[in-house]
């Protein structure tokens, strides 16, 4: 099975939040997983803003170069299916992201929002 992990899901681990052991555990046990290349400049952004460039830098090479986790994009022609996500789920741009580039993919989507319980991708939670 393929996955698309949510920006959340990374968080939890890298900032060794209340949902730490579960992610780490879903991450350890799939094979093919995936983020999408907003999840990966939103980590960034977070950690870096949190004066933590140092766990980015170390969750980019350890995840991310050494090929273990791949990325997914979306391209310019997509974001018309991203506006209407936003509007047919009533999801906020980044949520609307990660459902459109897990829908383009055929990915099933991991996270700890529940926004995407009320779309046609659902989620898995870790």
């Amino acid at each position: 099975m393929t996955y698309l992990i949510d920006t959340n899901v990374f968080l939890e681990i890298l900032l060794e939040q209340e949902n730490y052991e579960a992610a780490l555990s879903f991450i350890k046990s799939e094979k093919e997983l995936y983020m999408s290349d907003f999840s990966l400049h939103s980590t960034g952004v977070i950690l870096v803003k949190l004066e933590k460039s140092d766990v980015f830098l170390d969750f980019l090479e350890d995840m991310v170069i050494s090929g273990y986790v791949g990325i997914r994009r979306l391209f310019p022609e997509d974001l018309p299916d991203l506006i209407d996500a936003v509007g047919r789920y009533n999801l906020d741009f980044d949520d609307a992201y990660q459902y459109t580039t897990a829908k383009k993919y055929g990915l099933k989507l991991v996270s700890f929002d529940s926004d995407f319980d009320k779309t046609d991708v659902g989620r898995i939670h870790p």
